[in-house]
């Protein structure tokens, strides 16, 4: 069974950064592509980023290109998402995910928890 455990989430103003770091359970975390998305209250989920197996390819949705960095390790079952430049829009309940195959065009198997970021104005 596949676990993936979210943190670093929490309050910031705008123009403030958070790390979010995603810890994941299981075997074979490399052979997968990992992923975050979010949503608000009342709101579909939303993609923001992605990361193919080995981390040489990215996607990000537009609103956060430029300020919004993915990355993995590993060797230690994690994934990243460093977020800069916060604005109040990027309130969200933010979750971690996991693809099925080796990169993110595959359909996503595993969800975390969630980890709230509140950006204030």
């Amino acid at each position: 069974q596949v676990q993936l455990v979210e943190s670093g989430g929490g309050s910031v103003q705008a123009g403030g950064s958070l790390r979010l770091s995603c810890a994941a359970s299981g075997r074979n975390f490399s052979r997968h592509a990992m992923g975050w998305v979010r949503q608000a209250p009342g709101k579909d989920h939303e993609f923001v980023a992605a990361i193919n197996w080995s981390g040489g390819s990215t996607y990000y949705t537009g609103s956060v290109k430029g300020r919004f960095t993915i990355s993995r390790d590993n060797d230690k079952n994690t994934v990243y998402l460093q977020m800069n430049s916060l604005k109040p829009e990027d309130t969200n309940v933010y979750f971690c995910v996991r693809y099925s195959g080796d990169n993110y065009y595959s359909p996503r198997d595993y969800w975390g928890q969630g980890t709230q970021v509140t950006v204030s104005s």
